[in-house]
């Protein structure tokens, strides 16, 4: 992985590759790594070189799965984006400020309320298509209303998109990780056929359950 400043010249060749390899070339802009301007204008890797760690890994071959298969550009978005998330804090593992600039940039995107914060913890400790977000809503002490609105404002993104994202994880590891039956995998996250499950998986990923397997399997080392 080589990561370069689109701003200045630059020419990437690369070697060594043996029988030949694919390449990933992404032009990150600050305003794709955080949505807020602050974290956005200090952009900056702790290191040049880190280790590929197994989370670095894991969503390397996600991203790889879906640019071989078929992916929808949401999805696509949402695996690349938490590989940038993954790189940023890793290249500052073992850089002397990590600490305190980890500090500032998480506080600067946290969740505040603890209302959010208690209906997050809900629905990561069950997520499921059976979950309903109305019953999350009440436990957490708000309406239906102010909470879709609250959980909008505070983490930038809807109740029902963060439920499904998690769904996905679930889904995507399971996939890739065991040799479980699709519709066992459907059923664990609450679907009660596996024609339902693929139609949740292939709206999000751009592929039914079984092509991503198999390019996922294509990609294993």
């Amino acid at each position: 992985m080589v990561a370069i400043n689109p701003w200045e010249p630059h020419n990437f060749v690369p070697t060594d590759v043996g029988d030949g390899a694919i390449f990933f070339v992404l032009y990150v802009n600050a305003e794709w790594f955080a949505p807020d301007a602050v974290r956005a204008q200090a952009l900056r890797f702790g290191r040049t070189c880190f280790k590929r760690t197994a989370t670095l890994d894991k969503h390397i071959r996600r991203t790889a799965a879906l640019v071989c298969g078929a992916p929808s550009l949401s999805s696509l978005d949402c695996e690349l984006r938490q590989l940038i998330d993954g790189c940023y804090e890793e290249s500052w593992q073992a850089a002397e400020q990590a600490q305190e600039t980890r500090q500032e940039t998480r506080t600067a995107a946290a969740v505040t309320d603890f209302r959010v914060r208690k209906s997050i913890k809900l629905m990561s400790e069950s997520p499921g298509a059976e979950l309903e977000l109305d019953l999350i809503a009440r436990e957490s002490g708000l309406s239906r209303p102010h909470f879709y609105r609250l959980f909008r404002t505070q983490t930038g993104v809807t109740p029902h998109l963060y439920l499904n994202t998690l769904m996905m994880e679930q889904a995507l590891d399971a996939l890739v990780a065991t040799e479980a039956p699709i519709a066992d995998i459907g059923f664990d996250l609450g679907f009660s056929s596996q024609s339902g499950f693929t139609r949740f998986f292939a709206a999000n990923v751009g592929m039914a359950p079984t092509e991503y397997r198999r390019a996922a399997k294509v990609l294993r080392p």
